[in-house]
C-alpha cells in the first residue's frame, strides 16, 4: 500500500512539474546552457566537445526571455557546419561570436520586459519564421540570432519589428512543442504545393521580345501592362504591330537589347536553342521565359536549375502563333487521382512529401516512393505502406540497389506509372541526373518540383519541348514565408498534417551532437527532435529503441510507432 501511495504521490508531482512547466514557470537556474558553432569543422562544435554553460539572459525593456521547448534539426545546421563563416546566412568572426543553432523551434515566453509586459505574458507560445530581415540583411534565427540548442534565449526587435513585421507566431497552448517546432521545415514543403505564378507579363516590368516572329501575334498580351518592351525581332509586320500597340497603351518601346540588362518576361520566338540559351541568364528573380514555336527545339537547352529553383523562374511556352496561350495557371497542387513519383522518399523531406501526399485532399491514386537503398526504405514501408492502402492509394517502394542497372532502374519507375508517365514528379534528391530521369518519364500537363536545390550556376540540359508542346512545368521554391508557416500552423492545428510523425528519433541537449552528426550522416529516415530543458540526461534515441530506455513514453506511441503528444508528455513528466 506504501509503495502504491508513493507511486500516486510521484505521479500527482510530475503532473504538478508539467502543469507548471506549460505555464512558462521562472528558471530554477542562474545559468543556461547551450552548444556554440566557433567554425567550420566539426572540431568546432561545441565547448570541449559538448554544451557549455552561460549566465542567465535578462530582457531589456523591450526583449522577451524565452525557453526552447522543442528544436528540429535540419540539414540546413549542417551546411553551416562545413561552411562556416564562408555560409551566407553568417556576418560575423565564429571564433568570437559563436553560433547557436537550430531554427525549427518551439518556444515559450518567460519573462517580458517592462515595455511589453501588456503583449506578452509567460506562457505565451510561439513559432518562429527563421528568415528574419532588417533592412534587406538577413538575422535568421539560428544563424545570427541565437537559435534552439540553448535552454534560453532573448527575442530583440529584430524579430519583433522586422522588415516583414513580428517573425514570432503564436500557437495554441494545447499543442504538442515538437508538432508546432517541425512546422518549420513543413511549411517549406507546403509552399512548393502553393505557390503561384503569374499568368501574364510583369504588370510595370521590362519585356524583351526577341526572335523571328513570323507568323506570330499578341493575342490577350494586348491587355497587359508592362512599362517597357525591348523589341528585338526580325519580322517587320510583329514588330510593326508591337509599336502600334504599345503607342496606345502608353508602353515604352526600345528598339534592341543593350546585352545587360536583365527581364521580368523574356519571349523567344522561334525554335532557337541557342537564343534560349542566351535568354536564361538574362532572367531577372520571378521572371518567365517563354518560348514559342514554330517547329520542335533540335537539342536540349542548358538550362541554370539552380536559379530556376532558388530564384523563382518559370520557362512556359506555346506551338501555337498566339504568345499569350503560354501563360496558362500552373497547377502546382498534386493531381487528384494522379500518379506521383516522390524521388528520395526515404529522407527526412521525402517523408514529409509522401506523409503529405496521403494526409491531404485530393490525394493521387497512385504513388511511387524511390530512393537509393533498400535498408533505408525499410522503414518508410513499413510507416507508409498501411496508411495508403487505408485510404485505397495504390503505393510501390523501388531501391537503386534493386537492380543491375541505372537503366533497369528507370524502366522500373516508367512501367511503376503503368506505362503513362507520372503527372507530378517531387525530386529530394540534388543532382542533374535527377531531374533529367524526371523529365523523360512525365505524363502531359506534368508538374516537377525540383524541391532539393542544386547551387545557382548549375547548369542541366533538359529538353523544353515537352515544356512547350506537352504543357510540362518544372517548379521550385527556396524557404518559406510568415504566410507559408501560418498557413502550416493552421494544417497541424486543424489536424490535416500529423507533422509528429516526422519524428524519428529524440534527445536532450546533450544529444546535440550526435544528432547532428545523424543527420550529416543520413542515419534516420525522419526528423531528430531535441528537448533542450530536460532536467535528466537523454542521449539520441531512435523511437524505435524508446522501449529501452523510457518505457512509459514508447508505451504512448501510436500503434504504427510515431511520435504522439501523450507521448511527449509523458516524456516531460517523467524527465522534468
Amino acid at each position: 500500500m506504501d509503495v502504491q501511495k508513493d507511486m500516486e504521490t510521484m505521479s500527482s508531482t510530475n503532473d504538478s512539474k508539467l502543469e507548471e512547466y506549460r505555464k512558462g514557470e521562472a528558471p530554477q537556474s542562474a545559468t543556461n546552457r547551450l552548444w556554440p558553432l566557433y567554425g567550420a569543422g566539426w572540431e568546432n562544435l561545441g565547448k570541449d566537445g559538448g554544451a557549455m554553460e552561460t549566465p542567465l539572459p535578462q530582457p531589456g525593456p523591450d526583449e522577451l526571455l524565452v525557453r526552447h521547448d522543442a528544436v528540429g534539426i535540419c540539414f540546413s545546421d549542417i551546411k553551416v557546419i562545413r561552411a562556416g563563416e564562408k555560409h551566407p546566412r553568417i556576418h560575423r568572426s565564429m571564433k568570437d561570436q559563436p553560433v547557436v543553432l537550430g531554427h525549427e523551434v518551439a518556444l515559450t515566453v518567460v519573462e517580458a520586459g517592462a515595455n511589453l509586459r501588456d503583449r506578452y505574458k509567460p506562457g505565451d507560445r510561439f513559432i518562429v519564421q527563421a528568415d528574419i530581415y532588417i533592412g534587406g540583411k538577413p538575422y535568421a534565427y539560428g544563424y545570427e540570432l541565437q537559435g534552439g540548442f540553448s535552454r534560453y534565449s532573448i527575442i530583440d526587435w529584430r524579430v519583433l519589428n522586422g522588415d516583414h513585421g513580428n517573425y514570432l507566431i503564436p500557437v495554441n497552448p494545447d499543442d504538442g512543442y515538437a508538432e508546432v517546432a517541425l512546422c518549420e521545415p513543413w511549411a517549406c514543403v507546403e509552399a512548393s504545393y502553393t505557390v503561384v505564378y503569374r499568368t501574364h507579363w510583369q504588370e510595370g516590368g521590362v519585356v524583351w521580345l526577341v526572335g523571328d516572329g513570323r507568323g506570330v501575334s499578341l493575342g490577350e498580351a494586348v491587355t497587359w501592362r508592362p512599362a517597357k518592351v525591348v523589341l528585338d525581332v526580325k519580322d517587320a509586320t510583329f514588330a510593326a504591330a508591337v509599336r502600334t500597340w504599345a503607342e496606345a497603351a502608353g508602353v515604352t518601346v526600345q528598339e534592341g537589347d543593350d546585352g545587360a540588362a536583365r527581364y521580368d518576361d523574356i519571349v523567344v520566338l522561334g525554335a532557337d536553342a541557342d537564343q534560349c540559351e542566351r535568354a536564361f541568364p538574362r532572367m531577372a528573380n520571378g521572371a518567365i521565359l517563354n518560348i514559342v514555336l514554330d517547329r520542335p527545339l533540335e537539342r536540349a537547352v542548358a538550362v541554370d536549375i539552380g536559379r530556376m529553383h532558388y530564384d523563382h523562374l518559370l520557362v512556359v511556352g506555346t506551338d501555337t502563333g498566339n504568345l499569350a496561350a503560354a501563360y496558362t495557371p500552373v497547377r502546382t497542387q498534386l493531381k487528384p487521382g494522379g500518379r506521383c513519383w516522390i524521388l528520395g522518399a526515404a529522407g527526412p523531406m521525402g517523408q514529409m512529401h509522401l506523409l503529405r501526399a496521403l494526409s491531404m485532399p485530393g490525394r493521387p491514386a497512385k504513388i511511387v516512393a524511390t530512393n537509393l537503398h533498400t535498408a533505408r526504405m525499410a522503414p518508410v514501408r513499413k510507416q507508409f505502406a498501411h496508411q495508403a492502402a487505408a485510404l485505397g492509394v495504390e503505393i510501390a517502394f523501388l531501391s537503386r540497389d534493386e537492380f543491375d542497372s541505372e537503366e533497369a532502374f528507370l524502366q522500373a519507375k516508367w512501367r511503376a506509372s503503368d506505362g503513362q508517365g507520372y503527372d507530378d514528379i517531387a525530386i529530394m534528391a540534388p543532382t542533374i541526373d535527377a531531374v533529367q530521369q524526371a523529365a523523360e518519364v512525365v505524363a502531359d500537363h506534368a508538374v516537377i518540383n525540383v524541391f532539393a536545390g542544386l547551387t545557382r550556376g548549375t547548369l542541366c540540359p533538359l529538353d523544353l519541348n515537352p515544356v512547350v508542346r506537352r504543357g510540362v512545368r518544372f517548379t521550385g521554391t527556396s524557404g518559406s514565408s510568415i504566410d507559408d508557416l501560418r498557413h502550416m500552423r493552421d494544417l497541424v492545428e486543424s489536424k490535416q498534417l500529423p507533422t509528429n510523425h516526422s519524428v524519428a528519433a529524440i534527445a536532450g541537449l546533450e544529444g546535440v551532437g550526435d544528432g547532428l552528426r545523424a543527420v550529416a550522416e543520413g542515419r534516420f529516415a525522419g526528423k531528430v527532435v531535441i528537448y533542450p530543458n530536460l532536467s535528466k540526461p537523454l542521449p539520441l534515441t531512435p523511437l524505435t529503441e524508446l522501449d529501452k530506455v523510457l518505457p512509459g513514453v514508447a508505451a504512448r506511441l501510436d500503434s504504427d510507432g510515431m511520435w504522439t503528444r501523450e507521448a511527449e508528455d509523458e516524456l516531460l513528466r517523467e524527465m522534468l
